[in-house]
């Protein structure tokens, strides 16, 4: 994955969501609407500053998915030192994502 976004899985999760904000795609390759959020999310991480973006496929780490209780994909989830601050399920534009991310991080 290019630009500034994590590849993240079950075993590097918890160290990458640990500290600062983070928001993490919750994706899986054969949804339709997870592969076109990911141009739109490659935009974000290019405009976003003192936060990260990390994917997650959930067919890969379905223990992290169960935990975070994602039914459904795209899920995103905003996380602030480890613990989740907001959440957006469904396909969203560059604009709406990095509103939820700044509004988020500041607020929680």
């Amino acid at each position: 994955m290019a630009g500034n976004i994590k590849i993240l899985t079950k075993d590097n999760f918890k160290e990458e969501t640990k500290k600062g904000v983070t928001l993490v795609d919750f994706h899986a390759d054969w949804c339709g609407p997870c592969r076109m959020l990911a141009p739109v999310l490659e935009k974000v991480s290019k405009d976003l500053t003192g936060s990260s973006i990390g994917k997650l496929d959930i067919d890969e780490a379905q223990e992290i998915a169960a935990q975070f209780e994602v039914t459904s994909v795209p899920t995103l989830i905003l996380f602030k030192d480890g613990k989740e601050v907001g959440r957006l399920v469904g396909l969203r534009d560059a604009d709406s994502i990095k509103e939820f991310v700044s509004s988020a991080s500041v607020s929680k």
